[in-house]
């Protein structure tokens, strides 16, 4: 199976009007990746060679996120929305090159296993012609029901049509379908749009294939990795089943969560070994830690490195950018953005290093902060190795402060201060003996 060609086509052009948004339905994410994303990612997993994606008119937002997971996809329009068989027709061009194997994807669905769409694929190789993907639901009505003899799949009957001994079978239509490449446009011309709603629907691909005594199978999946998005309860569905496959997998691979359903992952969060993550901590996308590390409770992680051994929060907060070295300690109401803290660095409490680099053994006091914007651009603070920055202290970007250099509490420094030198900016303090109760003196305070 793994010499044949493969081209997966992505169905994303439904717009969604039941989710209630100005954004395009599978543009909506869950994980930390849109809904189109996940499709394409999985079909990319399964050795799909060729993808193509097929939007709806004046949709280059969708063509631009397919992009961004494919920049090789091909891009096709449906002008119009007649049924699934149209949807994949639109991409006639794709099908016309010679392929093996042709999955069809929806990009609303997006649990789709990669070992399940290689199992569509097996079908395939093993002689079938078409192969769909079906699922047993708690309640069948609704769905189209899968009406399987001798192991094969006889048909696929809408309710609507179904007997009433044929709406009792539990065994569910997903949508999904692998075709093999020599017979697909062959069956998908055949497919008319005889019927009450007057669409071409894929479904009757199937009865084609029967007619032709071509092989059909049917083949079993999890309700949950086919669960469609329509609604934002949908959404907030697939967001749970997400989690919950994630955190078992951080689990199974050697981290601690004290407290599983408080945690929240992106779909490409990566963790080491012996990490422990606290209650009530969120992962955006784009997060690597490494082995031994701690995230403390109410933290938010997102586009940062995490290195061996390091501490997090808790109240803290990573944002793109941060890289903190092995050993860091980073405490509470914390903020990192687009720095590179290296290795043994202490920033204890309150504090924000945007727009930096911090020398290993460097140590940030509290309420100290690099002020990293002029107004107009970002500009960068260096901080060298063993530095001390004290209490208070704002550190005027652009602007750096030498190794072993330490900054008196309550700084603000505009000026680079050399290695080892002490920096101050600050008025002396000025005592007035008495001042207090002259003016007290001087302004009494109203009767009551």
């Amino acid at each position: 199976m793994t010499s044949r060609t493969c081209l997966t086509l992505v169905l994303a052009a439904g717009e969604g009007t039941r989710m209630k948004s100005a954004l395009p339905k599978v543009l909506h994410r869950t994980a930390g990746r849109t809904l189109v994303g996940h499709a394409i990612s999985a079909a990319r997993e399964a050795g799909a060679e060729r993808l193509a994606v097929v939007v709806g008119p004046s949709r280059e937002d969708v063509a631009a996120e397919a992009a961004e997971h494919a920049p090789e996809a091909q891009v096709f329009i449906q002008a119009e929305r007649k049924g699934t068989a149209h949807a994949v027709l639109a991409a006639r061009a794709a099908l016309e090159r010679p392929s093996d194997d042709i999955l069809i994807l929806f990009g609303d669905t997006p649990l789709i296993r990669a070992e399940t769409l290689k199992r569509m694929r097996a079908a395939l190789s093993d002689g079938a012609t078409v192969a769909v993907l079906g699922f047993e639901p708690a309640d069948p009505t609704g769905y189209g029901r899968l009406i399987v003899k001798d192991g094969e799949l006889a048909a696929i009957r809408e309710e609507k049509d179904a007997s009433a001994d044929e709406k009792k079978i539990g065994f569910c239509n997903a949508g999904l379908m692998a075709i093999s490449g020599a017979h697909a446009l062959e069956l998908l011309d055949g497919v008319t749009n005889d019927n009450a709603s007057r669409e071409f629907y894929l479904t009757d691909i199937v009865g084609l294939a029967r007619e032709a005594a071509l092989k059909t199978v049917a083949l079993m999946a999890e309700e949950s990795e086919v669960q469609g998005v329509n609604t934002r309860a949908q959404l907030a569905a697939v967001e749970a089943a997400f989690q919950k496959r994630l955190r078992e997998h951080a689990m199974r691979e050697g981290a601690t969560l004290i407290a599983p359903e408080t945690v929240f992952f992106a779909v490409d969060t990566v963790l080491g070994r012996d990490v422990l993550i606290e209650p009530n901590v969120f992962f955006g996308p784009g997060v690597t830690v490494e082995d031994g590390a701690t995230i403390r409770a109410y933290c938010h992680v997102e586009g940062a490195h995490i290195g061996r051994d390091v501490t997090i929060g808790p109240f803290s907060r990573l944002r793109p950018g941060a890289s903190l070295g092995d050993h860091t300690r980073i405490g509470n109401f914390v903020e990192i953005k687009n720095a590179v803290l290296d290795r043994d660095v202490k920033v204890n409490h309150l504090a924000y290093v945007g727009d930096a680099s911090v020398g290993a053994d460097a140590n940030i006091g509290a309420g100290a902060i690099t002020c990293n914007y002029d107004g107009v651009r970002k500009q960068r603070t260096e901080i060298g190795a063993g530095a001390f920055i004290g209490v208070n202290s704002a550190l005027v970007a652009p602007v750096s402060v030498g190794a072993g250099a330490y900054i008196a509490t309550g700084s603000v420094i505009t000026d680079d201060v050399p290695a080892n030198a002490l920096g101050v900016a600050r008025s002396r303090q000025t005592v007035k003996e008495g001042w207090a109760e002259e003016r007290r003196k001087n302004n009494p305070k109203p009767p009551k």
